[in-house]
């Protein structure tokens, strides 16, 4: 019986990439594994011939000499397939390339099943002015700590965990199947290696308890909404002694009703009475550090015109710096007027000029030319 041509037994083209090789390997093997399809004969004949024809193509000589002389290329070799007696050893390290542990978990835990605890986050809001001047708060975190009672290793106090007589205290099983082993995590003791005969009352044999703890955290100044903070090994311990995990700390800034803030720079909208923007005077404004600083308005300031106080704004982290503080005037037009402030304004107006209101004056010159423009 004549072999399939190689390409088409993995559904690809001869001018497949490696990676499009691999990738279709991956998915033909995993759906004609032997483990997936116990007793099919017809699936093991499938994934012999996938593991053949891979063989072949991944290594860029051989894939070569096939695409040139085909089947022929590989008849003076030895063995059942034509790839010489390190064929089984050489799909091993193919599948373990591709799938790592194939079934049961990752190589994460170790021989004694001390596995690293958890990482947490916690959501802390702080106010702008804490984030200028930085804070040392306290929290109450609830997380697994190592129990107390067995020191961690979750036996009960006068008792140690015993060996896994299943995997020897390796904490993986492996299974043959024809010319291929896969490795897989022990179900004895779940990867862990020992096993507890007599469990720890206060854990149940987990090594760990919950419990909540008090903390402090330093918040630096020019702390940033969105800003995270790492505290190491306070997350949850880990387990039967492993390291513990990390905590992480997220902060958010709460809006403030006076400035808004983009990196180390603020911003402050300060209305301003109509007379003060044409006359022109001193304002008294607000900083972040509870301060007040004098701002000189020039006369004929318009709505939109920004001041600059430069390093009144936040801290740049980890950093002497300081951003700027930007007031931005707002001409704020007069309402509820009196009998004679309504006369006064009127008089002024009977007085005023295209000087006086420049800006009207000039956009409203641009209209009449433009409707002027369309009526002609």
């Amino acid at each position: 019986m004549s072999k399939r041509d190689f390409y088409e037994v993995l559904g690809c083209s001869q001018s497949s990439t490696d990676a499009e090789l691999k990738s279709a390997f991956r998915k033909l093997a995993m759906k004609f594994h032997p483990d997936k399809n116990p007793g099919d004969a017809e699936s093991e004949h499938k994934f012999k011939e996938i593991n053949e024809a891979y063989e072949a193509l991944r290594d860029p000589q051989k894939r070569a000499a096939y695409d040139q002389f085909g089947h022929a290329a590989f008849d003076g070799m030895a063995g059942q397939h034509g790839f010489g007696s390190d064929f089984a050893s050489s799909m091993s390290s193919i599948f373990d390339d591709l799938f790592g542990d194939f079934v049961g978990g990752g190589r994460g835990r170790g021989r004694s099943g001390r596995g690293r605890g958890a990482d947490l986050r916690y959501n802390m809001e702080i106010t702008l002015e804490e984030s200028f001047s930085g804070k040392a708060a306290q929290i109450r975190v609830p997380t697994s700590i190592t129990c107390e009672t067995c020191s961690g290793s979750g036996a009960k106090p006068g008792t140690s965990p015993t060996t896994c007589t299943t995997c020897g205290g390796a904490g993986r099983v492996r299974a043959s199947q024809g010319f291929f082993a896969i490795e897989r995590t022990c179900p004895h003791c779940q990867g862990r290696g020992e096993i507890i005969e007599d469990p720890c009352a206060d854990c149940g044999g987990a090594g760990r308890v919950t419990r909540e703890r008090n903390l402090s955290v330093n918040i630096p100044a020019g702390v940033e909404d969105g800003t995270r903070i790492r505290l190491a090994g306070e997350g949850e311990a880990g387990v039967r002694g492993g390291p513990a995990g990390d905590l992480y700390i997220f902060l958010s800034v709460k809006p403030h009703e006076i400035f808004q803030r983009d990196g180390a720079d603020l911003f402050c909208r300060v209305p301003i009475s109509i007379t003060t923007a044409a006359l022109g005077g001193d304002i008294e404004v607000p900083t972040i550090d509870g301060g007040r600083s004098k701002v000189k308005v020039p006369a004929g300031t318009q709505t939109g015109k920004q001041f600059r106080l430069k390093a009144k704004g936040m801290p740049v982290l980890r950093s002497p710096q300081h951003g700027d503080l930007y007031i931005q005037a707002v001409v704020e037009t007069p309402v509820n007027l009196t009998r004679r402030q309504r006369e006064l304004l009127e008089e002024f107006e009977q007085v005023s000029s295209e000087t006086t209101n420049p800006e009207s004056s000039g956009f409203f010159a641009k209209v009449k030319e433009f409707w002027d423009d369309l009526s002609g």
